[in-house]
């Protein structure tokens, strides 16, 4: 079943997370680290909108679990944005609060779409 990733609420908090991580790491000479926490951070959307139209709720709830570890390493990274200075505790605990909230939409979607099989 294919749904507008425009409708998805996880979605598109996903897409402002990206952007403030995106943002945060502007300045962040350490070109690796930089793409390692951005390619974590869209793989979170990604997996969001390829789910939502890869055709059925058994795949869609594949791609969230995906989408739920790359919460995982984002989350785990974050703690090193702030090790290197990169970013101040406060920014941290802010951008894992946006990110909890994404989580535990996509732990819900799965709950909501598994009620539905």
């Amino acid at each position: 079943m294919e749904r507008a990733i425009e409708n998805l609420y996880i979605w598109q908090e996903a897409r402002a997370f990206v952007n403030n991580i995106y943002v945060l790491l502007m300045p962040c000479n350490d070109y690796g680290f930089r793409d390692q926490i951005q390619r974590a951070a869209v793989s979170i959307m990604n997996n969001i909108a390829e789910g939502s139209e890869s055709g059925s709720d058994a795949k869609f709830i594949n791609f969230l679990h995906i989408a739920k570890g790359s919460c995982g390493e984002v989350k785990s990274m974050l703690y090193l944005c702030e090790d290197f200075n990169i970013c101040t505790i406060e920014k941290r605990v802010e951008l894992q609060s946006q990110l909890k909230k994404i989580s535990t939409g996509i732990v819900n979607l799965i709950a909501s779409l598994k009620k539905t099989r």
